[in-house]
């Protein structure tokens, strides 16, 4: 009883901390004391925040290692970005956008579960590799499809768009390589924390409930857990496909914050799946918490050091260091015990495993 009201406790903390932050900015909003570089930035950081409590539920809490998330994330945004072109003026703003959530959240669980079955027989760097891979696959397939749109239907093209063969009322959809244009700006700061309020809510939940203590046990012993009679094949899919329509939300936030989407090596690229695993482990694997405050530092201390242009990525360097330095004397989440784990394999003579 006295864990139960010290979990219920924390969480109230972080919800609150979520809350805070956000009438704060609003606030300073409000009364003209954000700067338009950063006042440009709240959409995506809430995006970025969800992205990395997201993943921080594979790495952390599941305890396998994905390298794919910006792959669910281009997913939820093209699937959601799509439904919206198709359907804009045909409902009302909040209305669509609403829908526009449910299909990328959606269509993101989906890829996750299609991805997981097989891939999640592996682990370690080989599971991190075969994410990557997805990742890549996913932008450069979007790149290649051509929609359009007519009196007689939708019209699909893997060459160009003049291949769609569209009437005089026609419009192209899906562009390839220049992506979907004209998507309606929806996302505001305060849809994008309340999602984030949601997403934290799911899965600080997820974390303290029978699903989450099986999935900590995979994480923690995989053999043993087995033998219990936890499924493991089940919850593992379970922890990744949450994790993949909560990276989907994220992508219909982002879209919905652009004139113009683009399956880009900068928005849903390799980089950008490092970046949002940068946002965990320095904000502590497995800390959730921890994850929402490197998110939130690392978007904005680029923006807010812009004055400084000579010193300014030496002084994120620093930051980064610092907060390593940090959380690594605090323990690191599951930092350590991941790498001590690692280092006891590579000491231990490998066995033939019993059948």
């Amino acid at each position: 009883m006295r864990h139960l009201q010290k979990t219920t406790k924390s969480n109230f903390i972080t919800y609150g901390i979520v809350i805070l932050t956000a009438v704060i900015i609003q606030i300073l909003s409000s009364a003209g004391a954000v700067s338009s570089l950063i006042g440009g930035l709240l959409v995506p950081l809430c995006a970025y925040m969800i992205l990395a409590i997201s993943l921080n539920l594979v790495v952390g809490i599941l305890g396998d290692l994905s390298l794919g998330h910006a792959g669910f994330m281009c997913v939820g945004a093209f699937a959601s970005a799509f439904f919206s072109k198709m359907t804009a003026g045909t409902m009302p703003d909040g209305l669509r956008f609403f829908f526009a959530l449910l299909i990328g959240a959606a269509a993101a669980g989906l890829f996750g579960i299609l991805i997981g079955i097989p891939v999640l027989r592996l682990r370690g760097d080989y599971l991190a590799i075969v994410t990557l891979a997805f990742g890549e696959i996913i932008k450069n397939v979007i790149n290649v499809f051509f929609i359009g749109r007519d009196s007689s239907g939708l019209h699909f093209s893997m060459k160009d768009s003049v291949a769609l063969n569209l009437d005089s009322t026609g419009e192209v959809i899906v562009n390839g390589p220049q992506g979907i244009n004209g998507t309606p700006k929806d996302s505001t700061f305060l849809i994008g924390m309340f999602l984030l309020l949601i997403a934290l809510i799911i899965i600080l939940n997820l974390i303290n409930s029978r699903a989450g203590r099986a999935i900590m046990s995979i994480r923690d012993d995989r053999i043993a857990a087995e033998s219990i009679g936890i499924n493991i094949t089940k919850f593992k899919l379970m922890a990744f496909s949450i994790s993949a329509a909560l990276a989907g939300v994220a992508g219909v936030l982002y879209a919905h914050n652009l004139s113009s989407l683009v399956a880009s090596p900068k928005s849903f690229g390799y980089n950008m799946s490092i970046m949002i695993l940068v946002f965990v482990v320095l904000g502590g694997i497995g800390n959730i918490r921890g994850s929402l405050i490197a998110a939130f530092i690392l978007t904005l201390l680029p923006e807010m050091l812009r004055g400084l242009s000579n010193y300014r990525m030496l002084i994120y360097a620093i930051v980064l260091i610092l907060m390593m330095i940090f959380n690594w004397s605090k323990g690191g989440g599951r930092l350590k015990e991941m790498v001590a784990e690692r280092l006891r394999g590579l000491r231990k003579p490998r066995t033939k495993e019993v059948k």
